[in-house]
């Protein structure tokens, strides 16, 4: 028997997150040395050097091996966003909802709009539209994390994100019909797939979510167990909506949504994953870098502007006006409008979904999007640093810096 290892060597999904993980620590480091920019770029950065655009050291095939652990890392992110919306809240916070659908509504009708100026019409471009009006959670969520930040304009930006993304997955699958229509799919799938994805991923959601209530509220008294009670209900939920065939984008989102509203005192809700999420967030931005199709944006690169440009500009305008014609403040408002700019998971995956099911229209929606996503994921962590700098909202961050230069002596401050 051959007791050594085949040639070439066969690799694993465990190889590649390790791989992953190694590299995107090196690259958060190195983005460390300047402290304008955040840690997130470092890692996109790294997967892209190391990836098939440049050294090629991991192949697309790799990465789709690895993508189980990339939605995990996705869901996780996914829970953490859905537990900043609050449903009781969201009842008497009507501004909060008018402001979302302003916003979303005018974002749509900007993309829209542009992706027909640029030569992609009707259902094309609807389905970029819808997948615009979403937004990064893992981009805020990270940021604000590396910062301390926290405050109105944080919490504001959290919930607007996840109403975003909710906004974002309805408007996908009120097109799914005519999507299907459009495939010549039989009446039974233009009619119950957008259903059964839609009703079923909520459902899902919402009966785990309350699983995982009562677990927690059994098990109030060990707290060393709910860390594992959360990741292995989001864990059952993305299993659960792979075998079912519902989303694993959506799922995850409405359990975190379930489990904020229904908790009277806090259990999970609140509960503080500690630095070993950190690990998510980089196998996550360093698989997105490595993902990028160079060749596609630069054949989409003119449509990907424009997605860019003008979703960017609705956003920003839609909550900084809506909110200040609210009684928001202007610096409040204004910021708390770029903090929705970066545009990542949720997009992805829509688009993805889009691809899999429909390859004429998908083609080219997967292609637009993920121009735009390579775009905004560069630009966004560095906007959403400085827009929380600019928030007024309290930033750990400086605080603690402030505190070591204070704490230096004389001569060295001086130096």
């Amino acid at each position: 028997m051959n007791f050594l290892p085949d040639w070439p060597l066969a690799s694993n999904t465990l190889f590649y997150f390790g791989f992953l993980l190694f590299c995107g620590a090196l690259g958060g480091y190195v983005t460390h040395r300047w402290p304008w920019l955040p840690s997130i770029t470092g890692f996109m950065l790294v997967g892209l050097i190391a990836g098939p655009n440049v050294l090629g050291l991991v192949d697309y095939a790799a990465l789709a091996e690895s993508r189980i652990i990339i939605d995990v890392a996705l869901g996780l992110i996914l829970y953490r966003l859905g537990l900043s919306l609050d449903i009781k809240q969201l009842v008497h916070d009507r501004h909060l909802i008018i402001i979302s659908l302003v916003e979303s509504t005018l974002t749509f009708v900007v993309v829209f709009f542009g992706m027909d100026l640029m030569g992609l019409h009707g259902l094309a471009a609807a389905v970029i539209a819808a997948i615009a009006v979403s937004s990064s959670p893992a981009v805020l969520i990270h940021v604000a994390n590396e910062l301390g930040a926290s405050g109105p304009v944080t919490e504001r930006a959290k919930s607007l994100v996840a109403l975003n993304n909710v906004l974002a997955f309805l408007i996908f699958s009120a097109l799914l019909p005519l999507l299907y229509s459009n495939a010549e799919a039989p009446l039974i799938t233009i009619v119950g797939g957008p259903v059964y994805q839609l009703l079923g991923s909520a459902a899902l959601g919402g009966a785990i979510g309350m699983a995982l209530h009562v677990a927690a509220r059994k098990t109030k008294e060990a707290h060393q167990y709910h860390l594992a009670l959360v990741v292995g209900a989001v864990a059952f939920t993305l299993g659960a909506a792979l075998t079912l065939k519902l989303s694993t984008l959506f799922a995850p989102l409405v359990l975190g949504i379930v489990v904020r509203s229904i908790e009277r005192t806090e259990l999970i809700a609140n509960l503080e994953f500690g630095p070993a999420f950190e690990l998510f967030f980089i196998a996550l931005f360093v698989y997105a870098g490595a993902s990028l199709h160079l060749t596609e944006m630069v054949q989409y690169a003119p449509a990907a502007l424009v997605l860019v440009l003008g979703r960017s500009l609705a956003k920003w305008l839609g909550v900084g006006l809506t909110a200040n014609l609210l009684g928001t403040s202007r610096r409040q408002a204004a910021t708390t409008g770029l903090l929705l700019i970066p545009m990542a998971g949720l997009a992805i995956g829509l688009a993805n979904t889009t691809l899999t099911l429909f390859q004429l229209q998908g083609a080219v929606v997967s292609s637009v999007i993920l121009a735009a996503v390579a775009v905004l994921e560069t630009v966004g962590p560095p906007i959403s640093a400085k827009a929380l700098r600019w928030s007024g909202d309290t930033i750990k961050a400086d605080t603690l810096d402030a505190a070591e230069v204070a704490s230096e002596p004389g001569p060295a401050r001086n130096a």
